[in-house]
């Protein structure tokens, strides 16, 4: 499973990911092709690459070599297809040539800033020098190429017979028969000319073939780097931690994950250019059933979501969103909140949220999920729909994956977890509460609930926003029917 794979996942971590500040078309495929990472070893490694970048680019004495090497990186051009070329024996056009030798060059530029910030090592770009060297037989030390006259002994000459030949044809002085007889030692002289700068970039594009796999090596490292520099500018801007990570043991239901103050990117830069606050929560997960409750409005669609943006940002080597962060390792992330697409297509809302439920069930049979499961069974009748949520809630508890349930449904009867979004306070701010700064009054942190009862709101923040008080009247009447 790749990064590309799990873009469409969820719209925050596609904000997540469009973010990354890469340099070059390169790095962006190397982003794309990032996996999944689920062995801890793995992934730490990844995290401590992540950290000594965010640590150079947090060092002022880095700098200067910092600012050289993202030079460097928005130099690389995607070389793939000429690499391809490279690989079957294809002979190359001077262009191609040209853009290995600019690479060559750029790769060497590119270990001298990152052997001045300390993370040679961690760039590791293999060394080029022979091939510029190839490609620069004059020494000239630039990235353009040229068929230089060192390249064949009689280039030379040719050329130098060409350009005095050239001037007299180019002074206006010859006619008749004179005129002709130049023209045909120019188009002689030409042919000749091109026919040797062919037979050399024949025999230097066999030269670098066998360069091929350092070449290859050096620009998947280029575009590796890139996308190292992308997460860890990312960590530092937005002021992301890195995550602990929680080695499995065979105790399966011992597996827990601790966020500390999580925030939602996409939402908390939202709220901050509307000027509104946003409020960071904190979660302990373990192996098993939780069901979460509270009233609408009270965030618990956001919570998932960011669990979720979490878990993947950490498993694809990113820095999280959060204060402090221990997270378990888990085979996928899956997230069962809505789906617009399938409703456009004609596919009821319920179809495809039980299809998606059902699909997780099965692959939480054999896998290690993290199953975040948005108020199941809200658009059935209540009477399936609680039975629903019990069968969900009941089967998943009995299994090694970790899921989180959103719910209204009260009197569930189950002995899983319970967790409660504080929800709901009068006189949090010393505003007048209207239907615009309601979410001003919530408090979106989570407290745990022993009852099998869910929290009943909707009426009291019906009232405050004065909503028609016949309508008021009659569903507290009825309520109150219900309630006993």
């Amino acid at each position: 499973m790749t990064l590309k794979d799990k873009l469409s996942a969820e719209p925050g971590f596609q904000y997540v990911v469009d973010s990354l500040e890469l340099m070059s078309a390169a790095g962006r495929r190397r982003m794309l092709q990032q996996e999944y990472l689920t062995d801890a070893a793995a992934l730490n490694a990844e995290l401590d690459n992540v950290g000594r970048i965010v640590a150079a680019l947090s060092d002022e004495a880095f700098k200067r070599p910092v600012m050289h090497l993202r030079h460097q990186l928005m130099q690389m051009h995607d070389l793939q297809g000429t690499l391809n070329n490279l690989r079957q024996h294809v002979r190359l056009e001077e262009l191609e040539l040209f853009e290995i030798k600019s690479f060559a060059l750029l790769c060497i530029e590119t270990m001298r800033a990152a052997s001045e910030m300390g993370v040679a090592s961690l760039v590791a770009l293999p060394d080029t020098h022979e091939v510029f060297a190839l490609l620069d037989p004059d020494g000239t030390g630039l990235p353009n190429f040229y068929v230089y006259d060192s390249y064949h002994p009689d280039l030379g000459e040719l050329r130098r017979q060409l350009k005095a030949l050239q001037t007299r044809l180019d002074s206006m002085h010859v006619d008749g028969e004179e005129l002709f007889d130049l023209q045909r030692r120019v188009n002689d002289l030409f042919d000749r000319q091109n026919q040797i700068q062919q037979q050399v970039v024949a025999r230097l594009s066999d030269k670098l073939a066998a360069y091929h796999p350092i070449l290859q090596e050096a620009h998947d490292r280029m575009a590796y780097t890139d996308f190292l520099f992308a997460k860890a500018t990312l960590a530092q801007k937005w002021q992301l931690v890195r995550p602990e990570i929680n080695h499995s043991s065979t105790q399966a239901f011992k597996h827990s994950s601790t966020l500390i103050k999580m925030w939602n990117p996409r939402l908390k830069h939202r709220n901050a250019e509307l000027g509104l606050r946003y409020q960071p929560v904190d979660i302990t997960m373990h192996n098993g059933t939780c069901l979460i409750t509270g009233a609408n409005m009270a965030g618990k669609t956001v919570l998932l979501k960011t669990v979720g943006i979490i878990q993947l940002m950490a498993q694809f080597g990113l820095f999280v969103p959060a204060e402090k962060a221990a997270v378990c390792l888990v085979d996928d992330v899956v997230l069962c909140i809505g789906d617009e697409q399938n409703e456009m297509n004609g596919l009821s809302s319920f179809a495809s949220e039980i299809i998606k439920i059902s699909d997780a069930l099965t692959r939480a049979e054999s896998e290690h999920l993290l199953l975040l499961i948005d108020e199941p069974a809200r658009t059935t009748n209540p009477i399936e729909g609680k039975a629903i949520v019990q069968a969900v809630a009941s089967i998943l508890d009995g299994r090694k994956s970790t899921t989180l349930i959103t719910t209204h449904y009260s009197q569930l009867g189950l002995p899983c977890r319970r967790l409660r979004v504080r929800g709901f306070v009068e006189g949090a701010t010393d505003e007048r509460l209207t239907p615009d700064n309601i979410n001003r009054f919530i408090d979106y942190s989570l407290l745990p609930d022993d009852s099998d009862d869910v929290p009943q709101e909707a009426m009291r923040i019906a009232a405050i926003l004065q909503c028609n008080a016949s309508l008021l009247s009659e569903a507290n009447a009825f309520l109150r029917l219900y309630n006993h």
